[in-house]
């Protein structure tokens, strides 16, 4: 006898909210695999962000969330990402979940050098979501 399980796959967006932009990094559940997704400059992802969320039937979205070198929350960093996701969650339907990104900017810095293609805030968001991803098989 056979058993079937009905999975659902969600697509996941992870954002690395910096000063001048936002790294994107996809993952669709199941297949586990992040993938760089582009970058979207801070000035104007009020416009592309819903956009792309739509266009690619994005399911939940994972921001990460700055500590400084010491692993401290900077208060500086802490505004702005608390402020962008306060907008974030009046603009979306979807649920938005947050996760640590403590070294992720270095860990984009090391992938670089294991020659990636992509630029370092995809990279960054790519460090979150893999993390976020192994946080939540644990």
């Amino acid at each position: 006898m056979w058993i079937f399980y009905d999975f659902v796959r969600m697509n996941i967006l992870a954002l690395d909210h910096g000063i001048k932009n936002i790294g994107l990094a996809w993952c669709q559940t199941g297949l586990d695999v992040v993938l760089p997704f582009g970058v979207i400059q801070t000035t104007n992802w009020k416009q592309q962000l819903p956009k792309l969320i739509k266009e690619e039937a994005i399911d939940k979205l994972v921001v990460g969330l700055p500590r400084n070198q010491h692993g401290e929350r900077g208060e500086r960093n802490m505004k702005r990402v608390g402020a962008f996701l306060e907008e974030l969650k009046h603009m979306v339907s979807i649920p938005i979940d947050v996760h640590e990104e403590t070294r992720s900017s270095k860990q984009a810095d090391a992938m670089a050098s294991e020659g990636s293609g992509s630029k370092r805030d995809e990279r960054a968001a790519m460090v979150i979501l893999q993390a976020y991803i192994e946080s939540t098989q644990s």
